[in-house]
């Protein structure tokens, strides 16, 4: 989860690739709201006989207690463990018994439920889901193992892998009381000390249809699945919830380094810069020249960082850039890449640097520019290919904040951004005042460790 910050720039990173489509294509979701405060937005998208049926909770590692890090990604588990009608694994099996997948996901501002299944079975879907909204069983029996589930997917997803324990320590060193520091899958020494009632009160305090987003795409008539919801979740009560007490980050005065050894093959380094979060769709123009920026660095083949560093001066094995700019809280800008053999961090540092003072002196050609708005719509275009891109696209945009009605405001602050706009941020964000830099010093590897398999995690 940690490694995709920095490959994913052409799909969520950037942000591009969510805003950037021609209207057309995303003229039709419908909205509204039931009498206890769930939202429900459908997709129609007749192309073929499936539909997704994803519920998202406006509750995420950013809305966990301190000394219970994970606590949200670890519910998500608990929450394939049966109701008081449904049994365990009950759910995976119906949901394969009609020829459908399902699972879930837990980012740092929601946890999300997906099923896809064909349209005739949407009722079916809703009512389990539903069910578990407020039914679900948690016993002892089934979370203390489900605790040992969670700690080796920690051990193989961060752990064992050593690029990914270089961001979790960037972030929580370029972030000092921000909950985003935290990692979502949780520290080990909380994960260890997990208690049942500590997952029973997350449930109680966020799972509730005023706190959830209900997101249907596909071969579906938007008013039947209005009456189907209405019908399985419209019965389920409204509750208060808790007050969101979410610490803000304190401006960075100086520079902020560290050093991770761990057995790897060769080194990395991490640079990041505190930048603006989008907040006023149509006001903060920086955020849009900043997403250009990351995409001008790495957002297609060819591109500078790419070009430059790997190709020509082979300076780097690998480097990459990445910027959200959604979210709940606050965004960082980051460089990295891994040097060559023969190279030094430092100096792979010093090169990755020396990209942004280059755009910072001479800015960037309007061919680029082009080429970035043109690689972003033909992204999205692809995109609305899968159900399930385009759910994720709609419920990612509202948990984040904002909702797909601001589209047109999106892409028309892509549109409007200049050559000087994106030389403007280049010359403004990246200070030394404001840089977090994490260095990887691989150690040697031990042969008779044993080596972990990855596999997808199935719930």
């Amino acid at each position: 989860m940690i490694r995709q910050i920095l490959r994913a720039t052409t799909i969520l990173a950037t942000g591009i690739t969510l805003i950037a489509a021609a209207s057309p294509l995303h003229a039709n979701p419908y909205e509204t709201m039931l009498d206890n405060g769930l939202r429900v937005i459908v997709k129609e998208d007749r192309r073929a006989p499936s539909v997704v049926h994803m519920l998202w909770y406006d509750a995420g590692a950013i809305d966990e207690p301190e000394g219970a890090s994970g606590i949200a990604h670890m519910l998500e588990h608990m929450m394939f463990k049966g109701t008081e009608t449904v049994g365990p694994g009950e759910f995976n099996r119906r949901v394969a018994a009609v020829g459908g997948r399902d699972n879930a996901f837990t980012g740092r501002d929601y946890t999300a439920y997906f099923q896809q299944i064909p349209p005739t079975h949407l009722g079916s879907m809703m009512a389990l889901e539903a069910d578990r909204m407020v039914n679900l069983r948690l016993a002892e029996e089934h979370f203390l193992p489900e605790v040992e589930v969670v700690k080796e997917e920690r051990r193989l997803r961060i752990d064992d892998e050593p690029q990914a324990l270089l961001f979790e320590q960037l972030m929580a060193t370029a972030l000092q009381a921000h909950p985003y520091r935290r990692p979502v899958i949780g520290w080990m020494p909380d994960i260890e000390a997990y208690r049942l009632s500590a997952a029973q009160r997350w449930y109680d305090d966020w799972y509730a249809p005023n706190n959830a987003r209900l997101v249907v795409v596909g071969d579906v008539d938007h008013e039947e699945v209005f009456a189907l919801a209405r019908q399985h979740y419209g019965p389920i009560p409204m509750r208060a919830l808790p007050e969101r007490r979410i610490a803000g980050e304190p401006p960075q005065r100086g520079p902020r380094r560290s050093i991770v050894r761990a057995p790897a093959e060769l080194p990395y380094v991490a640079l990041a810069w505190h930048t603006p979060t989008l907040r006023d769709v149509r006001g903060d123009r920086d955020v849009y020249a900043l997403q250009v920026l990351a995409a001008v660095l790495d957002g297609y083949e060819g591109a500078r960082l790419e070009r430059r560093l790997v190709r020509e001066e082979r300076i780097a094995v690998s480097a990459g850039a990445s910027y959200g700019g959604i979210g709940r809280g606050p965004s960082l800008f980051m460089l990295a890449g891994s040097p060559s053999p023969g190279r030094t961090a430092a100096e792979l540092e010093a090169a990755l640097r020396a990209e942004i003072d280059r755009i910072a002196n001479e800015g960037i050609r309007e061919e680029e520019l082009e080429r970035v708005r043109v690689q972003a719509v033909a992204a999205q275009v692809y995109k609305r290919d899968s159900l399930m891109g385009q759910a994720m696209e709609i419920g990612f945009l509202g948990a984040a904040g904002l909702s797909w009605r601001d589209e047109e405001a999106l892409i028309e602050g892509l549109r409007k951004v200049t050559a000087d706009d994106v030389r403007s941020v280049a010359q403004r964000y990246f200070t030394e005042l404001t840089m977090t830099r994490a260095e990887l010093e691989p150690q040697p590897l031990d042969p008779a460790a044993p080596r972990r398999t990855a596999t997808a995690t199935r719930h």
